[in-house]
């Protein structure tokens, strides 16, 4: 197992990593939309999906891997009435249309409206 760690997507903020690398599969934990120069959240679905999608890849790119690779998504959505503009920035990124769930949940870390996370091979 290969703990996936890069400055280019936000540190955890738990007890837990940016993802790990097992037998040639890429699992990334869930991103939320937080900008990792500086810590902010963007605001609006839009430009959060935007950001999550961006802290996505690059954990995969550190793990060497990238969205084309990706074959199982999760997606926690704050509210399902963002679902629509969700999906036009998501299938913008995860180009291979990966199996996925997507489900609407009570809260997210930080307030924010957004969280993916991804399986991919390298």
């Amino acid at each position: 197992m290969n703990v996936i760690d890069t400055k280019k997507a936000p540190g955890a903020i738990g007890p837990y990593s940016q993802g790990f690398e097992v037998n040639g599969i890429v699992y990334t934990s869930g991103q939320i939309p937080v900008n990792p120069e500086n810590g902010e959240v963007p605001e609006g679905i839009a430009a959060q999906a935007e950001q999550s999608c961006k802290n996505v890849g690059a954990i995969l790119e550190a793990a060497g891997s990238n969205f084309e690779k990706v074959f199982k998504t999760t997606c926690f959505l704050a509210d399902m009435g963002d679902f629509t503009a969700f999906n036009e920035v998501y299938a913008k990124y995860f180009v291979s249309k990966p199996a996925r769930s997507c489900v609407a949940v009570k809260t997210l870390p930080k307030g924010v409206l957004c969280e993916i996370e991804a399986s991919a091979v390298k």
